[in-house]
């Protein structure tokens, strides 16, 4: 069964892949146009430029409306990552120029004009999308220079929009957006306001291949300056690691040693609690913890997350993931997490029944609500804010349908599935020593011995490893950068989990040296530890390197990223109580135990 359900998530991850790579292989293949031939142009949504969850229909604002608006047909991703497509009121013919087109004259009314002000204040910019080329604009400009007071500030609307395109042949290799400086509407007072729109258009031929077209906006992030910082990053965490090792091998294994020599010879010498003390407790060791049930879902879905962000990266790695490759992050977390919930069913079943667990199908439904119920709790609040405030981020009803058939049809399936394969494995928990009846009285320990001490420690270091990098991540995921770096963010990952299985292996020995059996959930709270360290992250990047305002965008980057911190929080977990149970496990079966 096990061999079977491996087969199946190689057989996905294929499709997945193929999928993936077809949809970047059927964009350099399928534009190319003849002179005069109509080339799609879509608006796709309008915000602050320092609220990226905060965005708008692009016609939400009143600019000239198109006679025929289309809607784009949007895939499940691109619904999630907010993005609305729809005709733009611009036709951007292939190879014909044009000279201030008019699009409209349109009188806006005070309220039109109190709407494209307040727009104008918090720096809206606008999205579109040409022949799959994002282009940016801002709507207009503040006026600051040489007054104080906000009252005296001069608002200004762009109403000529110059588009420069760039082409190959028959192909659309690049387009830039800039506004005419010159070309302004006085928006500063309420009153009604004659504006005429109008934009150039302006072809010239390059040389760039088509294939290479995308180039531009991954060398963003690619640039030798922003390459230094990220090799530092990698450095400091190796370096990180190789001392972490080291001190490792020279405290842990020599004391281990010594340990061994003195258990083999002449058990009665080992007199020094603090040191050799963890030989003493071995009939309490493999003591099954409390609350197995939930110890058993937090494993379960973590090494389902753990799964998730290994197929994630291979996915990036192979290119899936290029600039602006609408909503294909989303789709492949949507899909890939569905198709792995067999392996948390598995996990979690398994490992209950080795704690000699009974009400398995309880377990099971723990281990299916863990993550996605409060995900799910978070989204109904935020989808209601969104809704509130009439942003894309508000998910249409039929997506939301689409998403709960996914996780009643796929989802749920799968975890059942995989907890009867995992009930049905039979597997045993093999422990080196049997335990003894009565649990042994854990001494009195110093107060840096306590478990919030411990995770401030265990968080630390693999938090340190990777704290470079999350500036980049953060800057991509909550700004407009662009990060295509996956191979350098793979090694940071590797890393991380190394620093932390190393980490929560040192502290379980110091604890069980300690003569404190009671290692279970300290290993996992410990590995874990670090997602609480990535939360105060957010909360510095937040205040002191964003500029990110208001109760909606607030409330998306804490909500949202609350649930990343708790998925890093379950994966690590897991990490750090896996290599501890190695761990455990191997030192007392290398002892004669009585």
């Amino acid at each position: 069964m096990v061999k079977s359900m491996a087969t199946l998530m190689v057989a996905v991850f294929a499709v997945v892949l193929i999928s993936g790579v077809s949809h970047v292989r059927s964009d350099a293949s399928d534009h190319r146009y003849k002179a005069g031939e109509a080339v799609p142009l879509y608006a796709n949504k309008v915000g602050p430029f320092h609220n990226p969850s905060e965005t708008y229909r692009y016609f939400d604002l009143p600019f000239c409306v198109p006679d025929h608006v289309k809607e784009k047909k949007e895939a499940l991703g691109e619904v999630l990552n907010g993005d609305r497509l729809v005709s733009a009121p611009y036709k951007l013919d292939f190879l014909v120029d044009k000279d201030s087109e008019l699009i409209c004259k349109k009188i806006l009314t005070k309220e039109e004009v109190t709407k494209f002000r307040d727009a104008v204040s918090k720096d809206y910019y606008f999205q579109m999308y040409y022949d799959d080329l994002p282009i940016w604009g801002f709507l207009g400009k503040v006026d600051k220079e040489g007054k104080l007071d906000p009252s005296e500030y001069k608002y200004y609307l762009y109403k000529h929009i110059h588009f420069d395109i760039f082409y190959n042949k028959d192909r659309v290799i690049e387009i830039n957006v800039r506004t005419d400086p010159n070309s302004l509407v006085d928006i500063t007072e309420d009153k009604d306001v004659d504006v005429e729109f109008m934009y150039t258009v302006k072809w010239k031929e390059i040389n760039t291949p088509f294939e290479k077209r995308m180039d531009k906006y991954s060398q963003s992030s690619s640039l030798p300056h922003h390459l230094e910082i990220h090799w530092f990053s990698i450095i400091n965490s190796c370096v990180t690691v190789l001392l972490l090792t080291g001190f490792l091998a020279t405290i842990l294994m020599r004391v281990l040693k010594n340990d061994f020599v003195k258990y083999a010879h002449d058990e009665e010498t080992a007199e020094d609690q603090e040191e050799t003390g963890w030989k003493y407790i071995h009939g309490d060791v493999f003591r099954f913890p409390k609350y197995q049930s939930l110890l058993a879902a937090s494993l379960g879905s973590g090494t389902q997350l753990f799964t998730l962000t290994f197929f994630i990266f291979l996915l990036a790695l192979v290119g899936v993931f290029y600039p602006y490759n609408r909503g294909a992050l989303f789709t492949a977390l949507v899909v890939i997490y569905a198709l792995t919930s067999g392996i948390a069913g598995y996990t979690a079943t398994s490992f209950y029944f080795q704690l000699e667990g009974t009400n398995w199908v309880r377990n099971l439904l723990l281990t299916g609500c863990l993550f996605c119920g409060p995900l799910f709790l978070t989204f109904c609040f935020l989808n209601t804010v969104a809704i509130a405030y009439h942003a894309t981020a508000a998910l249409p009803f039929g997506t939301i349908v689409v998403i709960l058939l996914i996780w009643t049809l796929v989802t749920s399936p799968l975890l059942v599935l995989g907890g009867i394969a995992g009930k049905n494995s039979k597997a045993e928990f093999q422990a080196p020593c049997r335990t003894t009846k009565y649990p042994r009285e854990i001494p009195p320990l110093p107060w840096y011995r306590g478990t919030l001490p411990q995770m401030a420690m265990a968080g630390f270091l693999p938090f340190s490893a990777i704290y470079i990098e999350l500036y980049y991540i953060f800057a991509s995921v909550w700004g407009h950068r662009i990060y295509t770096i996956y191979s350098i963010l793979f090694i940071v990952f590797i890393i991380l989990i190394i620093v932390t299985a190393f980490i929560t292996v040192a502290l379980t020995y110091f604890q069980l040296a300690a003569e404190d059996h009671e290692w279970w959930w300290r290993a996992f709270l410990c590995g874990g530890s670090t997602g609480l360290f990535i939360y105060g992250y957010c909360l510095y990047y937040f205040y002191a390197r964003s500029d990110m305002t208001g109760f909606m965008q607030t409330s998306f980057f804490f909500g949202y990223m609350a649930c990343i911190c708790y998925g890093f929080f379950l994966m690590l977990g897991t990490v750090g109580f896996r290599a501890s149970l190695l761990f455990v496990r191997h030192i007392y079966r290398s002892i004669k135990c009585e």
